[in-house]
């Protein structure tokens, strides 16, 4: 008859009950063989050192699985490793940037400017601050745009105008260049290179030994990205100054950014010897693998075999590779009003035919000014905002999928390929297939809402076709804009004069509504009432009347306010594809005081 075992308490874990149930396992079967359970006895020395040996391996084991989940983990590199599973990426070091005024005096020509002489400050030029911080221009400032400040500069003795200052803006951002020269080795599947310089916050250009430049890429299965062109022959390329087109890149790296300030640069594990060079691969070499057999299993097919990924990018060459990067500091990101006031190095693009004698002269004239704060992150990215930010990026999943997911992704698009001030998806009900309907609104020189451009369009489309699901159709659709305007009556304190109260009121609407709406959001009447009797110059609201404007400078569109106003006069009721405007608040937004 087989030996029965004996039952064992796996739940002990720490030290005291460890040793007592050892204790006590002596005591039940082994009431013979061992009786001495005196403290000072060699005995209980074996009890304790069992017992210290579990305690320690229970500790150990908890930790290690504490330390795979990323809401329960503590050192921060596994945390690191954990949010890197979930899709998330650890920025490079801290960056701040804002918008800065340039100026450049330009020579006239008969008393008006010569527009043959007016430059574009062109994107990298540095700048720097009384600190001694140092800033990069993130874009070209073209100074014959139509939004740019001209005022007369100097004239000559008969008051005609002999030069005149041009005032245009532009987006910084802090940081400086430099560029490193990395010896690359021999060949090395998935070669990770290492950067000297610490800190880094993007990395702008790779080379190698034989001029091929490398594209950064999320993941190197990705052998797509978007570049910008710029947008020189379309009458729109104020609206969206750049064009976004995709680009095949089989040489690609991705970055790796350590919360210790090392960088590190990713390769795949293919050669420049095998780069295909057919554009059309046959689809059977790479979804059938059937070989010897006789069958095939139904197994899942990767449509990335058909778009060379060419075993997820070429690994540099042999030689000299050269990696420019811009770095900065977490101590000089931010300046205040003024600080940044000094270009050390402007690049100027001057029109064909221009005097090289104005070349000269007006390079000197290049001034900056920040008239904002520069401001951003300063402090590293604690423990607890890390685990934050690796679930919502494994939550979003980098795609489109509901309407939150589309609206992220729109307002997302770089302002350099157009900018879209509202937008709006919804599905079309009447369409067979139930396409979406993405509504969107742009904003001209002056503010306003208006139609956006064919360009900007094209350019979202390129964008989402990106991350939205492949079973998704979408029209991209002019959102329309409807102009509105408040009419009201109060009844004003006593101990006030109605001029004051009026311009109270007056001014508490026009900050309540100084922001366009958004697509479908109705315009509550109620709120107007609010705001009004919030006010202690104000005794009683008696009427408001919201009224549809059009005419000169104003939109075409009709809307009936009258027929989308609730029955309870509490609310005006507006369509998904419209978007409501009050467009000139001095003159739309008017009261009087009973």
């Amino acid at each position: 008859m087989a030996k029965k075992t004996p039952p064992i308490n796996y739940t002990s874990r720490d030290f005291e009950s460890i040793k007592n149930d050892l204790i006590n396992y002596a005591k039940v079967y082994y009431p013979e063989t061992y009786k001495d359970f005196n403290e000072a006895s060699f005995g209980s020395l074996l009890f304790d050192m069992v017992a210290y040996v579990g305690d320690i391996i229970s500790f150990y084991t908890d930790y290690q699985v504490n330390e795979t989940f990323i809401d329960s983990a503590i050192e921060t590199k596994n945390i690191l490793r954990l949010a890197k599973q979930l899709g998330y990426k650890y920025p490079g070091s801290a960056s701040s940037s804002g918008i800065c005024a340039f100026y450049v005096a330009v020579p006239a020509t008969g008393g008006r400017p010569d527009t043959t002489a007016i430059p574009v400050l062109k994107q990298g030029s540095t700048l720097s601050s009384d600190s001694g911080a140092s800033f990069i221009l993130n874009e070209d400032v073209d100074f014959s745009s139509s939004d740019t400040q001209v005022v007369v500069l100097e004239m000559n003795a008969s008051s005609t105008p002999t030069s005149f200052a041009y005032k245009a803006y532009g987006e910084v951002i802090s940081g400086q260049y430099e560029t490193e020269f990395l010896t690359v080795g021999e060949f090395e599947k998935f070669m990770r290179i290492k950067l000297e310089g610490s800190d880094v916050t993007e990395i702008i250009s790779v080379f190698d030994v034989d001029g091929h430049e490398y594209f950064e890429v999320d993941y190197l299965s990705q052998n797509i990205i978007y570049k910008s062109v710029r947008n020189r022959l379309s009458s729109d390329k104020e609206n969206a100054p750049y064009i976004l087109r995709e680009k095949v890149v089989p040489r690609r790296f991705t970055v790796e950014h350590t919360i210790n300030g090392e960088t590190y640069l990713q390769f795949g594990y293919g050669s420049n010897e095998q780069l295909r060079s057919d554009e059309f691969p046959e689809p059977s070499s790479a979804v059938l693998n059937i070989h010897a057999k006789k069958y095939y299993s139904d197994s899942s097919f990767d449509p990335n075999l058909l778009m060379k990924t060419e075993k997820f990018g070429v690994v540099p060459p042999p030689g000299t590779m050269v990696v420019t990067y811009r770095k900065n500091s977490t101590t000089d990101v931010n300046v205040a009003i003024g600080a940044i006031n000094k270009i050390s190095n402007p690049t100027l693009d001057f029109p064909s035919g221009i005097i090289p004698a104005n070349v000269v002269t007006m390079r000197d004239t290049v001034e900056v000014s920040n008239e904002e704060p520069i401001t951003g992150q300063t402090k590293a990215i604690t423990v607890d905002e890390l685990r934050v930010r690796a679930i919502d990026a494994y939550a979003s999943q980098n795609r489109a999928v509901t309407k939150q997911d589309y609206l992220s992704l729109i307002y997302r698009m770089p302002a350099s390929f157009g900018s879209i001030k509202r937008a709006n998806i919804v599905q079309d009900k009447n369409s067979f297939k139930r396409n979406l309907n993405l509504y969107i609104i742009s904003e001209d020189e002056n503010g306003f809402l208006t139609e956006a451009s064919q360009t900007l369009k094209e350019n979202l489309k390129t964008w989402l076709n990106k991350y939205k699901m492949i079973n998704d159709t979408i029209d991209i659709l002019d959102g329309t804009v409807a102009n509105v305007g408040i009419e009201f009556e109060v009844v004003g304190s006593l101990d006030k004069n109605k001029i004051e109260v009026l311009s109270k009121a007056t001014s508490a609407l026009k900050e309540e509504y100084s922001k366009s709406f958004a697509f479908g959001t109705p315009f509550y009447i109620s709120d107007v009432y609010r705001v009004l009797n919030e006010l202690p110059e104000v005794v009683d609201t008696t009427s408001v009347r919201v009224v549809n404007k059009r005419g000169v400078g104003y939109s075409t569109t009709s809307y009936d306010v009258l027929a989308n106003t609730t029955g309870d006069k509490r609310f005006i009721r507006v369509p998904e594809n419209v978007v409501l405007e009050i467009r000139y608040p001095d003159q739309d937004i008017i009261g009087a005081v009973v």
